[in-house]
């Protein structure tokens, strides 16, 4: 998998190079140090994973992102930082990105982050899942939760999936706590996401806590 590094820290993109390059699934084909150079390094590179800092000078990665899903729709933005409010983690998943990783997650996590996003499957911090509940709650539909049409309703299984992802399970743990295989999960996950006419994991997430199927 070619990833991007973007991030003004040397250390932590000399960090990240590290890891990645030592790891059979990634391999590093550039690094930026600002969202400005992003966007010019994934023109010329065309990376199948960027994983993008968030505040940076000249042009953070919220703004890069934005230009880049713009420009490809097809671009996987995997956003790596230590701003984990509610604030930064909406506006970067409303920019494009894929995902959303806090700095302290261990390597191998990120690792499989990487290869989820490419595969098209949205990844988040575990606190990152809980904080987002948080802000929807909050925020979305003040005057009373939405009503899921009979369509719309949810199997037993279904709900359980949908719980343990609310706590922010990865597709094997959740396979794990249900004695489930994993594509099993994914089955489940396919037909809950056609049934909400959501497009990943995120949007799922949302809309349970919009309808009141999880609580924090």
């Amino acid at each position: 998998m070619r990833v991007l590094i973007v991030d003004d820290e040397a250390l932590v993109r000399h960090a990240l190079r590290i890891f990645l390059e030592s790891a059979p699934a990634t391999v590093v084909v550039g690094e930026a140090v600002n969202g400005t150079e992003a966007v010019e390094q994934y023109r010329i590179l065309q990376p199948d994973v960027v994983l993008m800092d968030i505040q940076m000078p000249v042009m953070n990665g919220i703004e890069a992102t934005e230009m880049i899903t713009a420009e490809y729709p097809d671009a996987r933005v995997l956003a790596v930082t230590t701003f984990s409010s509610e604030s930064h983690v909406i506006a970067a998943l409303r920019a494009g990105a894929s995902g959303y990783l806090v700095k302290d997650t261990h390597p191998d996590e990120i690792v499989s982050a990487i290869l989820d996003v490419h595969a098209d499957r949205s990844v988040l911090s575990p606190r990152i899942a809980r904080g987002l509940i948080a802000a929807v709650r909050d925020t979305a539909n003040p005057n009373g939760h939405v009503a899921l049409s009979r369509a719309q309703a949810l199997t037993e299984r279904e709900l359980s999936i949908v719980v343990f992802l609310a706590q922010g399970m990865s597709n094997a743990e959740i396979a794990q706590a249900l004695h489930l295989s994993e594509a099993t999960i994914k089955s489940n996950l396919g037909r809950i996401m056609s049934k909400w006419d959501v497009r990943d994991r995120v949007q799922v997430l949302i809309h349970a806590v919009r309808t009141n199927l999880v609580t924090l």
